[in-house]
This record gives structure tokens, sequence and C-alpha cells, in this order.
């Protein structure tokens, strides 16, 4: 018999590209991840992984076996997906993956609030790329992603990964204090080409749309600092290194020397719970999504900004929440 634990260690290696990264999203140690492939391969008398320079590669057959993991451990979400649902509470692990911005400014409440009001419910946080999170629900690695597109990047949500609105959070333009654009009440997008820029590596959602944007209003940015985090950005500007353009969500109070000036039109980027359809009646995703949307609020977040009007392509996707 193969332990289904095991299996889902592999899995997670093939899914993240390394042991390091699966432990992470599993909440164990490297150590812990080798230990259950290396109990997988004497099962099965087959080397799974190689070593490739500093890493590890998964063989052949271990590429098989993890395909058929990934359809056993739907087979037991299944399962687990019924059984919630006939007690009709949350009950379980609900593993959720947030980008940074969203694990600091939105989750601490909600989870604190699922733990509070849900003992018999599991909840772990991973914080992830928005990019990536969809993708690791679509495999069945985590059960539900916060995630975020802009007006002109619309967030990819492959076949039978549903979703539901949070919010939509406003960016401002930030410059340092004394920047010639510090006493303006708004700037237009056409007026930012010899600014030197402060942003998130390329990759990232946020740099893309930086890149896209400018360049749709005629130019291309001047990047010279790259940072991940909203807070290096921040001090960034406060030593008056460059502009940046920062959501508000997780940004918290600005830092002395440091200006918002609003951005016309103002840049939006709108947030969204998904999960996959499978899973939809599980009590555990509709009191996350519940929670998440009515949170949204009290954190700054608003509904229906201009800006997303658009054309969507949302078959099979919920737009209200797991039960719509």
């Amino acid at each position: 018999m193969l332990d289904l634990s095991r299996l889902r260690a592999l899995h997670a290696v093939s899914v993240h590209g390394s042991v390091a990264a699966a432990a992470a999203a599993l909440g164990y140690t490297p150590s812990a991840v080798s230990q259950q492939i290396s109990k997988l391969e004497r099962e099965t008398g087959t080397t799974l992984l190689e070593r490739r320079g500093r890493g590890v590669a998964l063989t052949e057959e271990a590429l098989h076996l993890a395909d058929t993991a990934e359809q056993l451990l739907a087979l037991v979400e299944r399962a687990e997906t019924v059984l919630e649902e006939r007690r009709g509470l949350p009950t379980g692990r609900l593993s959720i993956g947030a980008f940074a911005s969203a694990a600091r400014g939105l989750l601490p409440d909600v989870l604190a609030g699922l733990n509070r009001d849900h003992p018999a419910l599991d909840v772990r946080l991973t914080e992830v790329d928005p990019h990536i999170s969809v993708d690791l629900v679509a495999k069945g690695v985590i059960d539900l992603a916060v995630a975020h597109d802009w007006d002109i990047a619309p967030l990819p949500a492959p076949e039978g990964v549903a979703q539901a609105v949070i919010g939509d959070d406003r960016c401002d333009l930030l410059v340092p204090e004394g920047h010639r654009l510090a006493g303006r009440k708004a700037v237009r997008r056409e007026e930012l080409a010899k600014e030197r820029w402060i942003c998130q590596p390329p990759g990232t959602v946020c740099h893309d749309w930086l890149v896209r944007t400018l360049r749709a209003a005629g130019y291309a940015p001047d990047i010279r600092h790259q940072a991940e985090e909203n807070h290096t950005q921040l001090a960034l500007l406060a030593a008056g290194l460059g502009v940046a353009l920062i959501p508000r969500l997780g940004r918290g109070p600005l830092p002395a020397g440091v200006v918002a000036v609003r951005l016309d039109p103002v840049p939006v980027r709108r947030l969204y719970a998904l999960w996959r359809t499978e899973a939809a009646r599980r009590p555990a995703i509709t009191a996350a999504v519940s929670a998440l949307q009515a949170h949204g609020a009290t954190v700054g977040l608003e509904q229906g900004l201009p800006g997303f009007d658009r054309a969507r392509s949302d078959t099979g996707r919920a737009q209200n929440g797991p039960n719509t």
C-alpha cells in the first residue's frame, strides 16, 4: 500500500520544484519531506529524486507517480467534502495562499475570526504570488487563494476554478516630500515619463502592470530600484530615490518624507477568492470566502470601482460566493 502522506510530499515537490519549497507549502521541515520521499522510494523500489546541481529533479517514474498522486488527492478531497457537508460545519484543514499585502492587511483578522468561530477548522496560510496561487488551487496544493488582477491585466482562472470578488483596492502615486508633484491634487500618467521608478521585480503582477500601463501612455518606465516588500519601497521613497505606485491594502501609514498623490485615472486592483469548483460545497470554503468578503470593507476595500467593467470570460466561475 502506498502511503498517502508520502504521495502528497512527492506531489508537492513536483508542483513547487524543490524540497524546500514543498516543505514550506506543506508546513513541514525540508528534512521531513525528504524522509517521506525516501520511504516512498523504499516502498516502490524506485529512485524518485535525482541530484541536479544544488537541487533535485523528479525521475520519469516520479513524474508518473506524481500525476497519480494528484488524482488520488482529488478523490480524497471529494470524500472529505462530502463528510464535511454532511456535518454541516467547517472542519478539517483549510490551506490558504495569499499575496504579500493581503496576507499582511487582510488575512490576520480573517484567520483569527475563523479560529474563534470554527474551532474544528485548521486554517493554514502561505504567502505566494497571485500568478502562482491560482495554479496551486487548480492542482489541489492549496484549498483557497486570495489573488488580484488589474484593469489591463486580467487574472487567468483555469477551468475547474471558481472565484468571488472580495473588493477593489485603490493605488496611489507616492513621491518624496519636496518632489515637483508633491503638492498636486492629481497627476496624469503622461506626466510621469521622466520619473525614476521604484517597483516590484519582473514577473510579479504589479511590475507587469506598471510596465504595460506606462507603455500604453507612450513611454517605458525608467525602473531604478526593485523590491518585493512595500516597506522597502517606502524606505527608498523616503530617501528620495524615485516614485512608486503602491496599493493601499497592507501599506500602513506613510513614513515621514513620503506624500501620496492621486493618479488620474486611479489605478485599481481587484481582489478575488478562488477555489476548486469540486470543493464549493465545503462549509469551510463558504465560511472563509464569507469572512474575506465581510472583512474586506473594514480594511478599506471598495466595491465596483471604475476600471473593471470590461467583458470577462467567467464561464463556470462563481461571482458572489461558493453557493452561487
